[in-house]
């Protein structure tokens, strides 16, 4: 706890500190920071004219987020599992925004190379890391609990919610010693650090129950995830914030399997009667990653068009 907890249960005060200016746009920009989004690589390439929901776009909302961040200002490092035309979706960030974005490939549900590639991300985007989005994760795709494989439960729990876990601890090893220490990995004093930022990519599903499909384990997975990020939120106060985003049905690739008549249903219980798009979560995930945020710590922010509201 770095001293923010005292031995009586209680919290040490001012553990931090407000940005310095009144004005709120400049609190959104990302300039000269570094950032790291996991599950970039999902749904990159040509779109599938046979399947609704599969678009130029990625697993819920990793290179939408990259592109956010780039048009902030930021410098990214982007991972990917498998697919390798992440390699040419980071040449062309880099070109439209002038920033540095480089693709790198990962198991998430690796601990070894998650702490690899981070450090590596690091000390390729200057020496710094402020912002980590730990986005990568896949659906329950066997139905009820009671048929699935626990193979398959493995694998969902390993790469949705283990691997949230990696992520964080190699992200805040790293935001303790700037903390401490003031300085990037080569020494050089930091310019613009105040706290890193921790994002996982929740679901509305950690919230409720989804009908028709039944998905007990990708549920209780993202269940998981926001309340790790609130544990990580109290543990972390001196010098990181961690937070979720709990998107609802977002029209992309990680829901291609579903048939277009349980869409229909998902439809029917959405107020605003729709699937959102990817590029409809920028902002909340934008907004938590900045100073913007700066007395945000442990909260989910729920972007589904009202679902879990009725």
């Amino acid at each position: 706890m770095d001293g923010a907890l005292k031995e009586d249960g209680t919290f040490a005060h001012y553990n931090t500190s407000p940005p310095k200016g009144e004005r709120v746009l400049p609190l959104f920009s990302l300039k000269g920071k570094t950032a790291i989004i996991s599950g970039a690589g999902s749904g990159i390439g040509k779109p599938n004219p046979t399947k609704a929901s599969s678009r130029h776009i990625l697993s819920i909302s990793g290179l939408t987020v990259a592109h956010a961040f780039a048009e902030a200002g930021a410098n990214i490092a982007i991972w990917y599992h498998g697919n390798r035309k992440a390699i040419d979706r980071a040449a062309e960030i880099e070109k439209e925004y002038g920033v540095t974005c480089k693709a790198y490939q990962i198991d998430v549900t690796d601990e070894e190379q998650v702490q690899k590639v981070t450090d590596q991300g690091v000390a390729d985007l200057n020496g710094r890391l402020d912002i980590f989005v730990a986005n990568a994760g896949i659906p329950w795709t066997q139905g009820a609990a009671l048929e699935g494989q626990v193979a398959h439960y493995h694998k969902v729990m390993a790469t949705d919610l283990d691997g949230v876990f990696y992520c964080g601890r190699a992200a805040a090893g790293h935001w303790r010693r700037q903390w401490k220490e003031g300085t990037d990995i080569h020494g050089k004093k930091l310019e613009g650090f105040r706290y890193g930022s921790f994002v996982a990519t929740a679901s509305m599903s950690g919230h409720i129950q989804n009908i028709p499909q039944l998905q007990a384990a990708y549920n209780a997975a993202k269940a998981g995830v926001s309340h790790l990020c609130k544990g990580f939120a109290v543990e972390w106060v001196k010098f990181a914030r961690s937070n979720s985003v709990s998107p609802g049905y977002i029209a992309t690739e990680i829901s291609d399997f579903v048939p277009p008549e349980t869409k229909k249903i998902w439809r029917s219980k959405i107020p605003m009667g729709r699937e959102g798009e990817s590029s409809e979560l920028k902002g909340a995930f934008l907004y938590l990653a900045s100073d913007a945020a700066s007395y945000t710590t442990g909260t989910d922010i729920i972007v589904d068009g009202g679902y879990c509201l009725p």
